[in-house]
């Protein structure tokens, strides 16, 4: 996932007219953040921070006051009840829903064009399932854990109580701007914690919605959100949040960790990578191709989880193409002016994918854009569209198969025995989801047991994200941790363990001076 490129825009200066504030400011944000402009130099990757630096400036003051706030209001109330925990979701929720027109608009207009039901569908629906989901499950996972108490160490009870961490800090990507934001605040609220979302700053009028949704539904020292560039997010890293969830790329990833670390904040890491699908040898072409096609079309391509390439028998590359093509123009008859084909977020994500296209073709690959529309390109270019486009004959050195695409381009990668679609994989990062194109269960169990990969889709692809029992998360290079579910819950509260006696301690019966007959027998009874 590209997601939050707010932090590879290059740091600017601040205003004169500011000097003291400024100087503040930077000297509180760790110089590692200032680094990553350099050593990203992707032009591609870089478009404008809409928010201008005085903006950035008086948002981080902001941000420290309503971190404040936070840790007071936590430490006043550090374990909300059942009934407060519900009751906050429960507010989220018809908030989120008495705005929805007002998102879906906005992520339109942030876009570009963005298609009402891919709003609908990967914003909108999937956060409304998330509350619906925790608020019948809160009570059971704040249960108190019965665990075993030895024989040795009887009469006593051992427990594990769920306690609030504290303050959450949610750092969100552009690509789906509420879910990926309420997402972990709905787990952050069933663990009882307080939090403060920093949105993209691609996104600028989703944002502002976003803020009333969160102000008509909490007071600041309960929820916050907040919007700025780099300096902001370089901030909000660095504060002493009690854990961090971020969504974005692996390489910012890896700097919210290395900032996050300087106060030992935990972080949960919901990154990306290429995730493959494997197509085996005995599922139909067109099932299988109706089966991913969707995930990967959804929000034109601009999906985590979103299939990157295909591996396919080499004996059936061209009936895949053909295949490809029908069900697009199926689902997408036109692409210039249809309401449900999503635009590209920006120009500078725009040209990546041209340039990844151009890359791939001057190294030896064949383009086949799938859209039969008769439009020029020039025509896509002004509304920022890209058509399926299918790259076959494919190399290592193209930079399409290199880094994560997050749009519309799809390899397709060749191969002869099932063995070898697996050593290609085993041989690259670990990726976000790994599909699997097969109604043969040895086969489906073979690849299970010999890859590795956050998650995995059997004939679906990209739908165990919205399952809301089981957990989401990478692994390596694609992430760490998790936060649906119980397993979010789990990983937003403090499993804290307590052991507790009465009145009756047999303890002291092992007390030194040592060397007496009870030590005897506990030795030779339990030492073998």
């Amino acid at each position: 996932m590209l997601g939050l490129i707010n932090f590879c825009l290059k740091v600017r200066r601040f205003p004169l007219k500011d000097k003291n504030l400024a100087s503040r400011v930077r000297r509180n944000n760790p110089p590692l953040f200032t680094l990553i402009a350099k050593e990203n130099n992707d032009e591609y990757a870089m478009a404008d921070n809409p928010y201008s630096e005085d903006d950035d400036i008086k948002t981080i003051v902001l941000l420290n006051t309503l971190f404040s706030k936070q840790k007071n209001a936590h430490n006043l109330n550090p374990y909300p009840s059942t009934d407060e925990r519900i009751r906050d979701i429960k507010a989220l929720k018809k908030s989120l829903i008495k705005h929805q027109l007002a998102l879906i608009t906005a992520m339109k207009n942030d876009f570009g064009h963005r298609s009402e039901d891919d709003a609908k569908f990967g914003d909108i629906l999937t956060s409304v399932l998330a509350a619906n989901y925790t608020i019948k499950k809160i009570k059971h996972w704040m249960k108190p854990s019965k665990r075993h108490v030895h024989l040795l160490f009887r009469p006593a009870k051992a427990q594990v109580q769920y306690q609030p961490l504290g303050v959450v800090g949610i750092i969100t990507p552009w690509n789906y701007p509420v879910f990926l934001s309420l997402g972990p605040l709905i787990t952050a609220l069933a663990a009882g914690n307080h939090a403060i979302i920093k949105m993209s700053e691609y996104t600028p009028a989703t944002n502002e919605v976003m803020k009333k949704i969160i102000a008509q539904a909490f007071d600041e020292e309960k929820v916050s959100l907040i919007n700025g560039g780099a300096e902001v997010a370089a901030k909000f890293s660095a504060l002493a949040f009690d854990h961090i969830v971020f969504t974005g790329s692996t390489a910012v990833g890896r700097k919210v960790m290395a900032s996050a670390a300087l106060n030992l904040t935990p972080v949960t890491l919901e990154l990306g990578g290429k995730s493959p699908v494997i197509i085996d040898e005995d599922i139909d072409i067109n099932l299988a191709v109706q089966r991913f096609i969707f995930a990967k079309t959804l929000n034109a391509g601009q999906t985590c989880v979103a299939p990157d390439y295909i591996l396919c028998p080499e004996s059936k590359r061209q009936e895949l193409l053909d295949s490809l093509k029908s069900a697009f123009n199926k689902m997408y008859p036109k692409i210039a002016d249809n309401p449900d084909y999503t635009s590209i977020i920006n120009q500078a994500q725009f040209d990546r994918l041209q340039n990844l296209l151009t890359d791939a073709q001057n190294k030896g690959a064949k383009l086949h854009p799938l859209s039969e529309e008769q439009t020029k390109k020039t025509v896509y270019a002004k509304v920022r569209k890209i058509p399926l486009t299918v790259i076959s004959h494919t190399s290592n050195d193209m930079l399409v198969m290199q880094e994560e695409i997050f749009g519309p381009l799809l390899p397709i990668v060749t191969y002869k025995k099932l063995t070898e679609a697996i050593d290609y994989i085993n041989a690259r990062s670990k990726p976000l989801a790994l599909y699997i194109m097969s109604f043969d269960k040895t086969r489906q169990n073979y690849i299970l047991q010999h890859t590795k990969a956050g998650g995995v889709c059997i004939n679906e692809a990209a739908f165990h994200v919205a399952q809301d029992d089981i957990p989401f998360g990478g692994v390596g290079d694609s992430g760490m941790g998790q936060y649906h579910g119980k397993e979010g819950f789990l990983t937003l509260s403090k499993a804290k363990a307590v052991f507790s006696k009465g009145r009756v301690n047999l303890g002291s019966l092992i007390f030194p001076p040592y060397n007496k007959k009870i030590h005897h027998l506990i030795y030779k009874f339990f030492i073998k």
